[in-house]
């Protein structure tokens, strides 16, 4: 019995970074999500900035999006994962045909990745071979327009490719359109995106939506602004999306230009969590009504380091673990289940350039 519940607190903890000032590209560490301590396990010999990873369902198999410019664009990569030394194998690499892949994602069935190029302003979607890894791209969607920054949004800037909770539709913000676009998901192997029935729901204008986070229930999703440091409130049902509220991820006396970049919603549904860079360096946290999904504010942690990027919640919901880019950690908080709060525990990760962070059981 008390293995049991110690193995099920216990997850690996894979890092993705940006490479080029000591990093090694992915490391993976035990967490254990009753204490709150990690221990490295293992990491990559050589990657060319794995910025974002995806887990399969499996676990067999880590994904992580090379975010480079070339020729032909940037990567993804494929990794078998080994679960008794923490190792991960290189399976293959595939190219995107858009610069600066910034998300990778992969469906419920284990038939698809998709890849957001963020300098391409397009997304990319890769066959899943027997073996994990993937096959040359069959399908290319390149965004069109742009927004009314004349720095940030001259053209389209792919910035995350969300499966919504049943898998049946793509979801994609774009910073540079400010739009979300909405995808069917078709079951043919070859296209499974169905450009011919694409929807998307705008967004503030100039305001650069990047990352989605839908609620447990699956009917409310939450977008985080980049630019302008707000949350959008929707309701999400039959491929569309419902704007019922938008709120500030800062404090009213805070000064842009604002910096805002991962969006998380709580295991349990009750709190949503917002990390903001630039000035901030902080996750705001808001609690979330279970009787529609409206947000307050609870307040503000800093993040004890400087340009948070993705930030994570164990699945028990006991801690939530944040990386920051340019101070080269990744805090770990202790969550208070009942207010929201975060608690400072002293622990805390010291790696090179973090800016993804993905839990596996």
């Amino acid at each position: 019995m008390i293995v049991s519940m110690i193995q099920a607190q216990a997850y690996f903890l894979f890092v993705g970074t940006y490479t080029g000032t000591g990093s090694k590209g992915i490391y993976v560490y035990r967490f254990d999500a009753a204490t709150g301590k990690a221990e490295l396990l293992n990491n990559t010999d050589k990657a060319d900035n794995p910025s974002y990873l995806a887990i399969a369902p499996n676990g067999k198999t880590v994904y992580a999006c090379n975010e480079i410019a070339s020729a032909s664009g940037g990567k993804v990569s494929a990794y078998r994962f080994n679960r008794s030394d923490g190792s991960l194998r290189l399976l293959n690499q595939q190219a995107t045909a858009g610069d600066h892949p910034a998300y990778v994602a992969v469906d419920k069935q284990q038939k698809w990745v998709v890849a957001g190029n963020y300098s391409g302003g397009s997304i990319t979607v890769f066959p899943v071979n027997k073996d994990g890894g993937i096959a040359p791209f069959t399908q290319l969607i390149k965004h069109i327009g742009s927004g009314p920054d004349s720095t940030r949004q001259k053209s389209a800037h792919v910035h995350a490719t969300v499966f919504s909770p049943k898998g049946d539709y793509l979801l994609s913000p774009d910073l540079g359109i400010d739009k979300v676009m909405i995808y069917p998901v078709k079951k043919t192997q070859a296209n499974p995106l169905d450009e011919m029935k694409v929807s998307f729901a705008k967004t503030t204008p100039g305001g650069g939506p990047r990352h989605l986070s839908f609620h447990p229930n699956g009917k409310w999703a939450y977008l985080m602004e980049e630019m302008t440091g707000s949350v959008m409130a929707f309701e999400f049902g039959k491929g569309k999306l419902s704007q019922f509220q938008r709120i500030y991820s800062h404090p009213d006396t805070a000064s842009g230009p604002f910096g805002s970049a991962d969006i998380h919603v709580s295991p349990d549904g009750k709190f949503l969590y917002a990390s903001n860079r630039a000035k901030e360096n902080n996750l705001a946290i808001f609690r979330i009504d279970e009787r529609n999904g409206k947000l307050t504010t609870v307040g503000y942690q800093s993040t004890l380091g400087e340009k948070p990027r993705n930030f994570t919640i164990d699945p028990t919901g006991n801690f939530l673990l944040v990386a920051n880019q340019d101070t080269d950690n990744i805090v770990i908080f202790k969550r208070d289940k009942q207010t929201g709060l975060l608690t400072e525990t002293g622990e805390q990760i010291s790696v090179p350039r973090p800016v993804c962070l993905k839990l596996l059981k």
